[in-house]
């Protein structure tokens, strides 16, 4: 039996990677945006991490025509207000690099004067089917703190300066299958791996 293909509507190496590992075991074949031709960007207009992985999943959906996924995360600074929040990706200007966002985010949030450097990382996900229509929605949070100073190399975008509660390690330094069971991506994957199992189960009579 051929596997159903599942679109992971993201372009970014890292967020692909990692969603990857997250459903590995699931009888679908993974495909990235980057895996397709003549797919028009979907425009991440709302104000709200759901309402963006929404626009995301039904509009990928709808011009690949396959089961999709989208996720929209981000990083909440307490000190900034929740800043940069749905902008985490494009926090600063589109084209700047991450070192360049969480240099000038570190610095603004040292301007502050905010001891604590308390933060969150929230993670949206939401799957549609191939016809367009969302079947499920879900959100989940990861709180923690933020480090003075990147530490490191692995995950990607904010990863090297955000330490989890009840950790001393950043995202950067901890190993992929911790952060994986405790990141907010990996919670509300967790959560999506349930649905997309129930989709691969055998009806009774069928």
């Amino acid at each position: 039996m051929t596997n159903q293909p599942l679109l992971i509507a993201t372009s970014n190496p890292g967020k692909l990677r990692e969603l990857r590992s997250l459903l590995a075991d699931l009888p679908f074949d993974l495909i990235g945006l980057t895996d397709l031709s003549n797919i028009q960007t979907v425009d991440e207009h709302s104000s709200t991490f759901i309402e963006n992985a929404t626009l995301k999943a039904v509009g990928y959906a709808a011009q690949a025509r396959v089961l999709t996924l989208a996720d929209d995360s981000g990083l909440e600074v307490d000190a900034l207000g929740g800043a940069p929040g749905v902008r985490s990706a494009r926090y600063v200007d589109p084209s700047a690099s991450y070192a360049d966002r969480i240099r000038i985010l570190l610095h603004q949030v040292e301007k502050t004067g905010d001891s604590s450097r308390t933060a969150r990382f929230v993670c949206a996900v939401a799957v549609a089917a191939s016809e367009a229509n969302i079947l499920y929605v879900t959100q989940k949070t990861c709180e923690g703190r933020l480090a003075e100073s990147p530490r490191g190399k692995g995950g990607f975008g904010y990863d090297p300066i955000f330490i989890p509660e009840h950790y001393d390690q950043t995202f950067g330094e901890l190993p992929a299958e911790i952060k994986n069971q405790i990141s907010h991506r990996g919670v509300a994957l967790s959560a999506v791996r349930e649905f997309l199992a129930s989709l691969t189960t055998p009806r009774n009579g069928g």
